[in-house]
């Protein structure tokens, strides 16, 4: 009977798969779950889509084409439709390392129109957002000449893009992905303005839009460039032709020159995402889960070695230490002392940063540490040691450099400077993300485009830079406490970040100065604390000077307790570049986390979100005069329940940290 039962159930299921004759005339609708958004689908001439929110049309004839070469093109086949099919998705994914929630409720409906050619396309509509891509089935082997991807806003829209500044003669393509977001006019970006994703757009009296992509794989990484109008247009680097390695300290792949085509790829294969997230309060976005939805699952299996940590950073404070009996540098004994750190505060690992080895040979350790003193000593404390790559040097030197880091106990290393997301980077990551897995070790990469969905694919992936942080404040003014409150919104939606909060060293704005060996951060020391709550990163780095670490005891254990993967998160209030609380769960305890722009403000925290019970709440915020001296801080404790309320005053630049553990 059971069997009789569940043939009957696959039956029904695949009735909903049957091929639908559709005229070319004909306009397909689809519908998110909860029937506020709505996607329009147009065969009349060639082939576009439209987007509503709440029966208003938010999205306008956006264009999808593939260019293939000695094809016809998507667009070309789009003329007749062979078939199409809807599905409707509700189902759970399990998070292995959880950045924001152990599991993440995918409910999504499906269509999946196939044209009479080797084209179909498909589209996801949530209640968060839209997805497409194109899957092709060509016989071979084809060469993409080039994507359209057009996204046309039917109101005056402006946005938080992250524009990209070219050197005079420079390639165009190689960035960091380290700028600032700054506000823009859309139809004020010429075909000139290149920016990468994601990136927030906004519209008068509409929910805010922001544009990305997930599952890049085998192919490069869209970014958008202005039109002059109100669109943007996807661009998609061209394959590297010619490639040369530069002799620096910190040694880089440059591209000379570009092939005429994006990638060569196989004929039978899915694209990657286009997606646009759909927001109508700005707290909806910090929580959007669809870049790790969309994403290819787990490809190693096994993954019970990977999990989150925090760890210790000597670069950014330049080893600066001090009331120590020995001299600080690059030597066995200031990474024991940063062992010995990592302990008493509650981390579980330390980083050996840039300098451990020459950075064009990993087998030549830097005079003065001796590697099996270092891991020894770490292995008797319980504390991990994770080490710094460049990529040139990494990619060379691969297979022996992973069996030395097994050897050493290594389970996590840095690789830095890739700066590209063409096809041949971004296969790079894979073939690195797949060694790396083979010797159990995770990886976090550095210079580098944001994940896009690559921490599902490969959990050991855990985190990766992408982002303007803590390192600016050693040379610039630009990582303000509105950059701060800008990542949220815009970076994060594509995955976590290796910000590196944590200074101890803290300013106003007027007091703000760029100090090598003692980096000062904009805002207050609370501002930098909450950054462990509020940014997603399962391994999270503190870059601050142990030895004011030391002089502190209660902050800095305050600090070491804040885990780094979360069972649940909530986001409780939110302004883009102005404000966020961002509450989480691990366990039956509870940490907020709230950080501000240059005005002050004043917050009533209501803890409804509570079970029944109470809590011990441990607080940490702004001291009185956190507004002249940023350092300035106090932590008290209180009982909590769902029925408490409390009102925090954060400085200008400021924030706040709430501990509440389950009693």
């Amino acid at each position: 009977m059971k069997k009789l039962i569940l043939f009957f159930l696959c039956s029904l299921i695949a009735l909903t798969a049957i091929s639908n004759p559709l005229k070319l005339t004909d306009s397909i609708l689809l519908k998110s779950p909860n029937g506020k958004i709505a996607v329009v689908f147009n065969n009349k001439k060639g082939f576009n889509y439209s987007v509503k929110f709440n029966h208003n049309q938010i999205l306008l004839n956006n264009e999808v084409d593939l260019l293939v070469n000695n094809h016809p093109s998507f667009s070309e086949c789009t003329k007749k439709i062979k078939t199409f099919k809807r599905n409707s998705v509700n189902t759970i994914i399990n998070v292995p390392v959880s950045e924001r929630r152990k599991q993440i409720t995918d409910q999504y409906n499906e269509l999946i129109i196939q044209y009479n050619g080797p084209y179909s396309i498909c589209f996801r509509a949530y209640n968060n957002g839209v997805a497409y891509r194109i899957v092709t089935s060509f016989k071979d082997s084809v060469y993409i000449n080039n994507e359209v991807a057009k996204f046309n806003f039917r109101l005056p829209t402006e946005g938080w893009l992250p524009l990209i500044h070219k050197r005079d003669d420079s390639d165009i393509f190689h960035t960091s992905y380290e700028e600032a977001y700054p506000f823009v006019k859309i139809d004020s970006l010429s075909n000139n303005d290149l920016a990468y994703n994601p990136v927030l757009l906004k519209q008068n009296n509409s929910p805010k839009i922001a544009i990305t992509e997930s599952d890049l794989l085998d192919y490069p990484g869209m970014f958008l460039k202005g039109t002059s109008t109100n669109a943007l247009q996807g661009v998609f680097a061209p394959y590297p032709e010619q490639e040369i390695t530069t002799k620096e300290l910190y040694p880089e792949t440059l591209v000379t020159k570009r092939a005429n085509y994006i990638a060569h790829v196989s004929g039978k294969r899915t694209y990657p995402w286009r997606i646009m997230m759909i927001a109508p309060e700005d707290k909806d976005l910090p929580n959007n889960d669809l870049v790790y939805q969309l994403a290819t699952p787990n490809k190693i299996s096994d993954v019970s070695w990977v999990h989150s940590g925090k760890a210790t950073d000597e670069w950014i404070i330049n080893i600066n230490l001090f009331n120590i009996p020995f001299k600080p540098g690059i030597n066995t004994a200031t990474y024991k002392y940063y062992i010995d750190f990592a302990k008493r505060f509650g981390f579980d690992r330390i980083m050996m940063d840039a300098g451990w080895s020459d950075t064009k040979d990993l087998f030549k350790i830097t005079p003065g540490i001796s590697m099996d003193t270092l891991t020894a000593y770490a292995k008797e404390k319980g504390i991990k040691i994770s080490m710094w790559t460049a990529a040139v040097t990494l990619n060379k030197q691969l297979d022996s450099a992973l069996d030395q880091f097994n050897k050493w106990g290594i389970d996590f290393i840095m690789t830095d400077f890739i700066d590209r997301d063409d096809q041949k980077t971004v296969q790079f990551y894979e073939r690195i993300a797949k060694a790396c897995a083979a010797h159990k070790i995770m990886i976090m990469y550095h210079g580098a485009y944001p994940p896009k969905g690559f921490n599902r694919t490969y959990p050991n992936a855990i985190t990766r830079e992408g982002v303007m942080g803590s390192e600016y404040n050693i040379w610039s003014t630009k990582v303000t406490p509105s950059h701060d409150l800008t990542l949220p919104f815009t970076r994060m939606l594509a995955g976590s970040f290796d910000y590196e909060p944590g200074f101890l060293n803290n300013a106003n704005n007027a007091s703000f100065r760029n100090v090598e060996g003692a980096p000062i951060s904009f805002g207050t020391r609370c501002h930098q604390l909450a950054m462990f709550v509020v940014y997603d990163n399962p391994m999270q780095i503190f870059s601050g000077n142990p030895s004011q670490g030391y002089q502190e005891i209660p902050f800095m254990e305050l600090l070491g307790s804040i885990p780094t993967d979360w069972d649940d998160t909530k986001i409780i209030a939110a302004s883009v570049s102005e404000n966020i609380i961002t509450a989480r769960r691990k366990g039956n305890d509870w940490y907020i986390g709230g950080m501000n722009n240059w005005a002050p403000i004043d917050q009533r925290i209501n803890f409804d979100f509570l079970d029944n019970g109470n809590y011990t709440a441990t607080i940490c915020k702004d001291g009185i005069n956190a507004d002249k001296y940023a350092a300035d801080y106090e932590i008290t404790n209180v009982f909590i329940n769902n029925q408490s309320q409390i009102n925090i005053h954060s400085a200008p630049g400021g924030g706040f940290l709430i501990k509440l553990i389950k009693k």
